[in-house]
C-alpha cells in the first residue's frame, strides 16, 4: 500500500475526483463533489510539483477537502432559490393557516383532524368537537391548532 501511495502521479488523483463526482450522482446530498474537487485540485498541484511526497499530497487533499466543504455549504445556504412554493415537500407547513372544524375533541392538549384525505395528530387548548380551529404551525407530524 505504501509503495502505491509513493507512487501516485498527478492522474491517479485525476481519476480519483472523477470517482467522487461520480459517486456525487448517486448521493442524496452534495459532499462527494467536493472531495472529487479536492483530489482535482491535489492533481493540479501535482502537475506543477511532480516530486511531492504522498504525506503532502494526502494533507493537502485533506485541506482542500474541509475547505471546499465548509465554503460550498456557506454558498449553498446563502444562495437558495426563492420560489413560488416555499412549502412544498413540508405538507404540514402546507396547512398552515387555514381552518377547520373538529371531528373530535381535543383532550389532554392533544387530538386528531381530518385533512382533506389525511388523518392528523394536533396540539392545541383543549376544545369541544365542533370548534373551529386554525393551523399556527407544525412540529414534525403535529400541528399546532388555536381557536378561531
Amino acid at each position: 500500500m505504501a509503495e502505491w501511495l509513493q507512487n501516485m502521479d498527478f492522474w491517479h488523483w485525476w481519476v480519483i475526483g472523477i470517482i467522487f463526482v461520480v459517486l456525487e450522482v448517486f448521493s442524496p446530498a452534495a459532499f462527494f463533489l467536493w472531495l472529487g474537487l479536492s483530489a482535482g485540485v491535489v492533481g493540479l498541484f501535482m502537475v506543477l510539483q511532480p516530486e511531492m511526497t504522498w504525506e503532502w499530497q494526502l494533507t493537502l487533499f485533506a485541506l482542500f477537502s474541509v475547505i471546499s466543504t465548509v465554503a460550498g455549504r456557506r454558498w449553498f445556504a446563502s444562495h437558495q432559490k426563492v420560489t413560488d412554493q416555499p412549502a412544498l415537500n413540508r405538507r404540514g407547513e402546507q396547512y398552515v393557516g387555514r381552518t377547520f372544524t373538529l371531528k373530535e375533541p381535543i383532550v389532554n392538549g392533544t387530538g386528531k383532524i381530518k385533512v382533506d384525505d389525511t388523518t392528523w395528530k394536533i396540539s392545541g387548548m383543549d376544545m369541544a368537537a365542533g370548534d373551529k380551529v386554525r393551523v399556527v404551525g407544525v412540529d414534525g407530524v403535529v400541528l399546532k391548532v388555536e381557536a378561531v
